[in-house]
């Protein structure tokens, strides 16, 4: 079959569901995927993919202007004929769901996150709410990351409830990330520095600001403490923290910054505990890694980072837009004996493999491709 995969940046595919791509491709399915193009796009045409380039505005928030990538994708829709589309991210989903519908092109989407314009409240919300229910209102199944993002499309009636189905995120290759010893007894002269290590897309929406605010805090105590920012700055969304912002605090040794890397473990391996203040999420990739290498994880208490951490067993929650509850739990972290930070690390991972190895995540979708081949 032919199936076509879009998503709003190519590095998506190729950081989040470059195993579903070689499944697909393993399969005998000729696989095309559209998005803008970026520095990945050579990658996933080595990989087997054939890549369309997708003209659309990002960071946009008003879905009438976003009328314009409706067209675009029934145009090449038409052009390329594909037996199935699986859509990732937002505008993909909503836009390509609706351009699908119309052309009877079969449509799967996984909601990875609600965005912005569906958590502002007021006039935004309610139109992203009914573009979503029209768009989604004939698909046979729309993945989601979490329950709770299930359970409130359900609630809404943006889908039915035969509808949706929950994987674990995009799941987790358990050979590829494999547990790491702790790092050495931490300690300001007699052992390693501790260090808190934030994985993640340079957003405020991500905690950044948090995570730099609570820094600060604890090196006033303990300035022997080290916290590392992993991950590309200037992103295209409106949220997005600015290189010159990320510097200060560099200059101002509050972080390190270590820029954007392919390969994220060895990072992992050093690190102590692995941060993720977010404000919401589907099911965040950074702390699914972390807890498969064993690491302890510190997140705030919303939709998608519950349903990775299991609190004081594989690490702890803290309260949302709240630097000081996050530096309240990086302290009780720090207390922890070596035995305790390692027992956390191990149900971490125990806890991936029972609920997010990626064979679930390839099974659901082989399953679905498999039932779109059956009607033809």
């Amino acid at each position: 079959m032919h199936v076509l995969i879009t998503v709003n940046a190519a590095w998506n595919i190729w950081n989040f569901r470059r195993s579903l791509v070689m499944s697909l491709i393993r399969d005998g399915h000729r696989v095309t995927v559209l998005a803008p193009p970026d520095e990945t796009v050579g990658a996933l045409e080595r990989a087997g993919c054939r890549v369309v380039p997708l003209a659309m505005d990002v960071r946009g928030l008003n879905p009438f202007a976003d009328l314009g990538l409706l067209w675009r994708f029934r145009a090449i829709f038409r052009q390329e004929r594909p037996d199935v589309v699986l859509g990732f991210t937002i505008k993909n989903n909503i836009f390509g769901a609706l351009a699908a519908n119309s052309l009877s092109v079969p449509f799967v989407p996984n909601v990875t996150g609600l965005g912005t314009a569906f958590l502002s409240g007021g006039p935004l919300q309610r139109v992203a709410e009914s573009l979503y229910r029209v768009a989604f209102r004939s698909l046979p199944v729309v993945f989601f990351q979490n329950d709770e993002d299930q359970a409130l499309f359900v609630r809404r009636g943006l889908v039915r409830a035969a509808q949706a189905q929950v994987l674990p995120g995009s799941g987790i290759d358990l050979g590829y990330f494999t547990p790491s010893a702790m790092p050495d007894a931490i300690g300001g002269a007699d052992g390693e520095a501790p260090i808190f290590l934030m994985v993640a897309r340079l957003l405020r929406d991500k905690g950044v600001v948090e995570f730099v605010d609570a820094a600060r805090r604890i090196k006033a105590d303990l300035p022997f403490a080290r916290f590392q920012l992993l991950g590309p700055a200037g992103a295209e969304n409106r949220t997005a923290i600015h290189p010159d912002e990320v510097q200060k605090w560099v200059s101002d040794g509050v972080v390190e910054y270590l820029g954007a890397h392919d390969d994220v473990r060895p990072f992992l391996r050093a690190a102590s505990a692995v941060v993720l203040p977010s404000y919401r999420e589907g099911a965040p990739r950074t702390l699914i890694e972390a807890s498969a290498m064993a690491r302890p994880v510190i997140a705030t208490d919303v939709p998608g980072c519950r349903a990775v951490v299991e609190p004081d067993v594989t690490g702890f929650l803290c309260k949302v837009r709240d630097a000081d509850s996050l530096a309240i739990v990086m302290r009780r972290f720090l207390g922890l004996s070596d035995v305790e930070r390692a027992a956390m690390g191990a149900a971490a991972r125990a806890k991936m493999e029972r609920e997010f190895d990626q064979r679930f995540v390839l099974a659901a979708y082989q399953a679905v491709i498999q039932s779109v081949a059956a009607k033809g």
